[in-house]
């Protein structure tokens, strides 16, 4: 009875190796068992505990300025996931959009930063933000439109042309008629100038032309728009960052700024390569685990 046993056992263990080798032509498990991991790889959520690379904006955002009850906006950020791109908004400061994606290097990229206000009909009509990534032969820009909603909330982001976007953003700081206002919340001096070109204008001292040219400078001195100085500042500025990207340093300390922090991201990467290895090591053992423990329990049942 043992022999026959012994027999039984020898047969089924190379009716298992035979059914091993055969599998060796079909897919493992291996990867069904990744899928099923919720992945933070390359997600812009867990940015600082992902590894994924610093975004560094090549201008900096403008001062929080505009409708008193938004600036208590600043310092917050906004998230909303549509379709396979998730997106950042952080008022005063920047929008963001990362790729969610399972891929190796999904995108990241910055759409825009904060820079003034557009003004229509004296009222703040959005936020614009330039100078986002190159898309291209030109950079992304964006622009903020807020609505009035029962809480503060991304509501959609959309594309009407290539690498212009609009971002919709509902907040209840917003239902008041008169919150987007201009001229209630400039200074009594910028008040005065203001009521000064509306009575030119009244009578016909001025142009339209030339009392657009007048407002302009007022939303200026407010630090709702940028003069010609700051457009001019901000243009140096970017091609200053595109230099440095380009490998191009004004200084040593510059040159020596930059190594540094692309030692970082190196060292960051072989991070997310460690972490991946281990990742897929740990459950190739466990599937391996698994499958031989199903072997012994089929071969103690046939047994």
């Amino acid at each position: 009875m043992e022999v026959m046993r012994l027999c039984w056992t020898s047969v089924f263990l190379l009716f298992l190796l035979l059914q091993d080798g055969d599998a060796e032509d079909k897919p493992r498990k291996i990867s069904m068992r990744i899928v099923e991991e919720p992945s933070n790889y390359g997600y812009g959520g867990n940015q600082a505990n992902s590894g994924v690379r610093t975004l560094t904006p090549r201008v900096k955002a403008s001062n929080v300025s505009g409708p008193v009850p938004l600036q208590q906006l600043a310092g917050r950020c906004y998230s909303k996931v549509l379709g396979n791109y998730k997106y950042k908004f952080c008022p005063f400061h920047n929008v963001t959009q990362y790729e969610q994606s399972l891929r190796w290097n999904p995108y990241s990229g910055i759409l825009g930063v904060w820079q003034e206000w557009e003004i229509e009909n004296n009222t703040f009509s959005s936020m614009v933000m330039p100078e986002g990534d190159d898309c291209g032969s030109k950079r992304r820009q964006v622009k903020v439109y807020f609505r009035c909603g029962n809480k503060n909330q991304v509501m959609n982001v959309t594309e009407p042309t290539t690498c212009n976007y609009m971002l919709e953003f509902k907040t209840p700081l917003v239902c008041h008629p008169h919150v987007m206002l201009v001229y209630p919340t400039l200074s009594e001096d910028l008040q005065s100038q203001w009521d000064q070109v509306e009575q030119e204008l009244y009578e016909e001292q001025i142009t339209q032309k030339g009392y657009n040219k007048r407002l302009r400078r007022i939303f200026e001195a407010a630090g709702y728009q940028l003069s010609q100085e700051k457009q001019e500042e901000l243009k140096a500025a970017v091609v200053s960052q595109d230099k440095t990207k380009d490998g191009d340093f004004n200084s040593l300390q510059q040159c020596n700024a930059e190594y540094k922090k692309l030692r970082e991201e190196v060292e960051t990467l072989k991070e997310q390569i460690k972490t991946q290895e281990d990742r897929f090591q740990e459950a190739d053992e466990v599937v391996l685990e698994d499958h031989a423990m199903v072997d012994y329990d089929l071969m103690d049942d046939y047994l």
